[in-house]
């Protein structure tokens, strides 16, 4: 997990190299500074010799500015580094999410790879920031202050020997108690963000049935989970704190009580036994040890709440693309024949029973194909499977008379166009969004596939026709007109193989018509099919398929299908009689 996150270092592997360091030379002039205060007291002040008092007390401005200009190094090249990091880990886990296929988005929720690409990268770079600093500076004062102080005492330095490992097994006793606790927390943040994601996304809805109260409840619920498990982790933390002070106390009243005795016993004799310097020198290592072990305390804390962070990011570093191109692929479209040679599917092996079954079927290039079918029947994973947003669990799909499987899949998908029951536009300007079908678009051909769709007259309707702003998810424009830029966008495309999933369900039957004329005149050669519910908008078609239970139960012409199908005509006599009483 380490290693594949430390790939996003690249270029910021200087500075993360520069700050540990820069480190190491501060930890080293901070320690040097208790020797020269050493030397101040024992051969200035006690001797009462100012030369030496000046002489020494320049080596610790010189010690403390050296400190200083290391340690801000240090500060600067982790800021850099983390800041770096952690844009570059955020930039790959996104590119990773742009390559993921329907089976690996199914995996995981939306909420979740956006807390993964926002609170959890955030905890990672402050745990990276710790880690090249805090991770370097405490060890390194630890065994530098400690091997200063044993030069100083040996007999002193025993006091840490009892001290420290008792201060140590309760740090990791308090780790061990807290980790699952993070753990749980950052996976109910992905419920909090689910929540306040589906609210925002269905405000509408909410106000529409004033369900406020009910939204405000499930929020508190959730934020309520995160709040009692963040006081009760700080609450075992808050322990932390009081041993450290009881170390630092219990080491500070041991070392005064017997430094102070081996100096009235050696006369403050450095030969005989131990110094008022170097008893002042103590303490300050003694701080110095110390306080290390808070700050290591400290950062095992933060590693503990990033690990789970952690393993979240590698997660979505690690998974690979369910669909991938065949080593050696075919790069044409040849066109748009669809030929399904007892076709199986199912979403997932632990599936009880399959969405797809033995499904047989060809389509000649440019027929209009319809296919009704109730709720739930797969009419969308059937089409789902054809530009392979799925593979087929059994049998065959060809598509130009080539197997999907055999294609570069980028070619294939680009050879198909689909226009989703959820239509989707992006934030920004109408022409932004039909130049998704084709990025080198010209203006006529944008008005042009806008007029197939029947969608250039409301368009130059606004003020600021092809130019007008879309808000995010195309919430200032209605169902229909939705439909209709979609469906222009598609055909911007200039596909082999068009693909309407019920995406003229908004528009009203004259629209609708208007849009099945202009396909059969404008893109003859393009093989169509269209999802409906209605029976008017696939009446015409070619072939039509009706769907239950995920098989083809009845295939023909629409006067075909009123002699042999018993589902086709009661669909058809519902919604004409129906519609007469």
């Amino acid at each position: 997990m380490f290693r594949q996150l430390a790939r996003s270092l690249r270029e910021f592997k200087w500075a993360t190299l520069i700050s540990p360091l820069a480190m190491v030379g501060e930890v080293y002039m901070e320690v040097q500074i208790p020797g020269v205060l050493q030397k101040i007291i024992d051969r200035g002040v006690e001797m009462g010799n100012m030369e030496a008092v000046v002489q020494y007390g320049l080596q610790l401005v010189l010690f403390s500015l050296l400190s200083l200009l290391f340690g801000s190094l240090s500060a600067i090249a982790a800021a850099y580094a983390g800041t770096g990091y952690a844009r570059n880990l955020r930039q790959d886990m996104y590119y990773r999410v742009q390559e993921f296929d329907f089976y690996n988005i199914d995996k995981f929720s939306t909420a979740s790879i956006v807390t993964r690409l926002t609170s959890d990268v955030a905890n990672i770079q402050m745990a990276f920031q710790m880690m090249i600093r805090t991770g370097v500076r405490c060890p390194m004062m630890l065994i530098l202050a400690a091997t200063q102080s044993y030069r100083i005492s040996p007999r002193l330095c025993l006091v840490f020997c009892v001290v420290l490992p008792i201060l140590a097994v309760g740090l990791f006793y308090l780790i061990h108690l807290v980790s699952p606790i993070f753990e749980r927390v950052f996976k109910t943040y992905d419920k909090l963000n689910n929540v306040v994601q589906e609210n925002l996304h269905g405000i509408r809805v909410v106000k529409n049935f004033v369900r406020e109260e009910k939204e405000n409840e499930k929020f508190t619920s959730v934020s309520g989970q995160i709040y009692n498990d963040f006081c009760k982790a700080e609450r075992i933390m808050a322990f932390n704190n009081p041993m450290m002070q009881l170390a630092v106390y219990t080491c500070i009243l041991t070392i005064s009580y017997l430094g102070a005795t081996m100096v009235v016993q050696s006369g403050n004799n450095e030969a005989a036994g131990l110094t008022t310097g170097q008893l002042t020198a103590m303490f300050t290592y003694t701080t110095q040890i110390l306080s290390s072990l808070m700050m290591l305390s400290m950062m095992f804390v933060m590693l503990t709440m990033s690990r789970a962070p952690m393993h979240r990011a590698s997660e979505i570093l690690s998974e690979t693309p369910a669909l991938e191109s065949p080593p050696q692929p075919v790069k044409q479209v040849k066109d748009g024949s669809i030929d399904f040679e007892g076709v199986s599917f199912r979403y997932s092996k632990t599936a009880d029973r399959n969405a797809l079954d033995s499904i047989d079927l060809h389509i000649a290039s440019g027929m209009t194909v319809g296919i009704l079918g109730g709720t739930g029947t797969s009419k969308s994973t059937l089409v789902q499977l054809i530009p392979r947003l799925y593979d087929v669990t059994e049998g065959t799909l060809k598509v130009g008379g080539v197997d999907v499987r055999d294609y570069d899949i980028h070619v294939l998908r680009d050879a198909v166009s689909m226009v989703l029951q959820k239509n989707v536009l992006f934030s920004g300007s109408i022409k932004d969004n039909l130049r998704w079908g084709n990025p080198n678009a010209t203006d006529e051909e944008m008005v042009h596939a806008c007029q197939l769709a029947c969608a250039d007259d409301f368009v130059q309707g606004f003020p600021d026709g092809y130019d007008t702003h879309i808000e995010q998810g195309g919430s200032n424009v209605s169902g229909g007109q939705k439909q209709r830029l979609c469906i222009a966008r598609a055909l911007l495309k200039n596909p082999k193989i068009l693909i309407l999933d019920d995406s003229t369900s908004a528009v009203d039957t004259h629209t609708d018509a208007m849009i099945r004329k202009a396909f059969r005149e404008e893109i003859p050669d393009t093989t169509k099919l269209i999802i409906a519910q209605r029976v008017a908008s696939v009446e015409n078609a070619d072939l039509i398929l009706v769907m239950d239970g995920g098989r083809i139960v009845a295939q023909g012409t629409h006067d075909e299908l009123m002699k042999t199908s018993v589902i086709y005509q009661e669909v058809y006599q519902s919604q004409t009689k129906g519609g007469e009483e």
